[in-house]
């Protein structure tokens, strides 16, 4: 139970951060508006999990 309290406190601050982060220090960045920084905006998120999964996967093969 300390377990699961400990990971969603972390997720939630990690959001918090985050969204500040982009409230204030994202209008700064200049990101041109180009095909190839669409798709990678779009693609980028569906990359992160299918490593992270692939990442556990290979995890838990071990174990």
């Amino acid at each position: 139970m300390e377990n699961q309290l400990g990971l969603i406190l972390k997720l939630l601050l990690l959001s918090a951060l985050l969204s500040v982060l982009i409230k204030y220090a994202g209008p700064s960045v200049s990101i041109p508006a180009t095909a190839t920084n669409a798709l990678i905006i779009v693609f980028l998120p569906i990359v992160i999990v299918v490593i992270a999964l692939l990442w556990r996967f290979q995890a838990q093969k071990q174990n």
